[in-house]
C-alpha cells in the first residue's frame, strides 16, 4: 500500500484574460507546494473562462500549442509536482472544442488525458440558460491515470450528476477522483457538497474537487467551495468562496479499509426491468 501523499485544490476565478488567470494559477501553485502538496489539482476552464460559447474555438489552440499547456508543463517541472490540469478548451471539429483534463507529471510529461462527457445543457427556473453542447463536442472514454498513489478517475463537473460513471472509475482500479469544476452559484448551493460526497461514499474513493469562484464581469457567477472530501464522505477541506489553496493529507489505505468495511463494490445485481 502506498504511503499517504498531500493533495491540494486550487480555486481561481478565471475571466477571459488568459495571461492574468495563468500568472495568478502559477502563484497559487507555488503556495501550494510551499504547502507540500504532492498533487495539485486546477479546476475547470482554470486558464480562460469566456463570455460566449463561440469565443472557444475563435480564441483557441490545438492540444500540441496551447499556451496554458505549455506553462504548466513548465511548472510541474520547475516545482515537482504532479498536476491535475482541470480543463482545458481544446480544438475539434465542427467549430466546437473538447473540454480536455490533463494529468501531468514532476517532469512535465502527460500521463493521462479526459474530455468531459456529459455537456451541461439546462434551464435553470430563475431564467439561466445554458448549452454547453453549443460549443463544446462529447467526449467518450472514461479514463484512470496512474498516480504513484493509486489509480486517479477523472471526471469534469457535471459529469458528478452521473453515479455510474463514477462507479465504473473505482471498479477499474481508481482509488481517488477528481472533479473540477465552474459549478454555477444557484446549483453549486443547492446540490455541491451533496453531489461530491454522494460519491465518495458509495465508490469508497477520495474525491478531489477544485472549483471556480467568484463574479465575472459579464455576470456569471460560479459557486466556489473546492472539496477535499475522504471515502467515508468526510470533507476534510473547504475552499469556501474566495480565490485561494486547500490541502490535505490522503491516506490510500483509507481507501481499502472502507471498502472493507462497505465492499458495495462487489454486490452489483442484475436489475430487470421495470
Amino acid at each position: 500500500m502506498s504511503s499517504p501523499f498531500k493533495v491540494a485544490c486550487i480555486q481561481n476565478c478565471a475571466t477571459d484574460d488568459m495571461p492574468a488567470n495563468l500568472a495568478r494559477v502559477a502563484d497559487m501553485l507555488r503556495a501550494a507546494h510551499a504547502q507540500g502538496a504532492d498533487l495539485a489539482c486546477l479546476p475547470e476552464f482554470f486558464c480562460n473562462l469566456e463570455p460566449a460559447d463561440g469565443s472557444y474555438y475563435d480564441k483557441g489552440y490545438e492540444a500540441d500549442d496551447h499556451p496554458a499547456l505549455a506553462a504548466l508543463r513548465a511548472l510541474a517541472v520547475e516545482l515537482g509536482l504532479w498536476v491535475l490540469l482541470g480543463s482545458l478548451p481544446v480544438r475539434a471539429p465542427e467549430r466546437k472544442v473538447y473540454n480536455r483534463a490533463f494529468v501531468l507529471d514532476p517532469a512535465g510529461r502527460i500521463v493521462a488525458t479526459y474530455d468531459k462527457i456529459h455537456l451541461f445543457d439546462v434551464a435553470i427556473k430563475d431564467g439561466q440558460t445554458y448549452r454547453e453542447s453549443k460549443g463544446v463536442a462529447p467526449g467518450e472514454q472514461a479514463v484512470v491515470a496512474p498516480l504513484p498513489w493509486g489509480g486517479l478517475g477523472l471526471t469534469i463537473c457535471y459529469d458528478v450528476r452521473f453515479p455510474q460513471l463514477y462507479r465504473r472509475l473505482a471498479q477499474a482500479g481508481a482509488s481517488f477522483i477528481s472533479v473540477p469544476a465552474a459549478f454555477t452559484a444557484k446549483t453549486g448551493a443547492a446540490h455541491w457538497h451533496t453531489l461530491v460526497r454522494a460519491r465518495a461514499i458509495e465508490t469508497g474513493c477520495y474525491v478531489f474537487a477544485p472549483g471556480q469562484c467568484g463574479v465575472r464581469p459579464w455576470g456569471r457567477q460560479t459557486y466556489g467551495h473546492s472539496l477535499i472530501v475522504d471515502p467515508w464522505g468526510v470533507v476534510l477541506a473547504d475552499g469556501g468562496e474566495t480565490e485561494g489553496v486547500i490541502v490535505a493529507e490522503v491516506d490510500p489505505a483509507r481507501v481499502a479499509e472502507v471498502r472493507r468495511m462497505i465492499p458495495s463494490l462487489e454486490h452489483d445485481r442484475t436489475i430487470v426491468g421495470p
